[in-house]
This record gives C-alpha cells, sequence and structure tokens, in this order.
C-alpha cells in the first residue's frame, strides 16, 4: 500500500490597484514542511511552478479555480492539489 503526503499549490492574482490588477499572480506552496513562497509573476504562468512541484516529486491530482465575482471572464486564483509517495521505510 502507497502511503501519500499532501501539498497545495495556490496561484493567485496579486494585483489590487489599476487596469492591470489582475495581470500580476503570487505562487504559495503548502507542505508539510511548511509555506514557501515562490514568487510573484507579471502574467498568469503556473506552468513554471507545477514543473517545480512536479521536479520535486508531486503530483497534481485536483484543480480549483475562482472567478471574480460579477466578472467571469477575470480569474482570481487557481489551486492546485497536490501528493506524492512517502518512501517506505526498508527492512
Amino acid at each position: 500500500m502507497t502511503n501519500w503526503e499532501y501539498a497545495r499549490l495556490e496561484y493567485r492574482s496579486a494585483g489590487t490597484l489599476g487596469t492591470d490588477r489582475f495581470m500580476d499572480w503570487t505562487a504559495t506552496f503548502h507542505h508539510p514542511g511548511g509555506v514557501l513562497r515562490w514568487g510573484t509573476d507579471e502574467r498568469f504562468d503556473d506552468l513554471r511552478h507545477l514543473n517545480r512541484a512536479g521536479a520535486a516529486g508531486w503530483q497534481a491530482y485536483d484543480r480549483a479555480v475562482i472567478h471574480v465575482k460579477d466578472e467571469p471572464h477575470r480569474l482570481s486564483s487557481v489551486t492546485y492539489s497536490m501528493r506524492r509517495p512517502i518512501p517506505a521505510d526498508l527492512p
């Protein structure tokens, strides 16, 4: 049987002012060891962060999105649920 550890990658719109307020995106990685800020991007580019998590052995198994109220064309945040197997102790 495989034992898993779980994490979450939150990719959120960072801006609050101006016409480009939904253009900057902040990546935050929550895992059993704590919270890591993975930086802010000038545009939506979650693939870079997903590849970073994948290189560390994490698998994305769910994705949830939140849109800005009354503006369905504006994406506000994307959350990825992730997991990776915990290595079994060998006797």
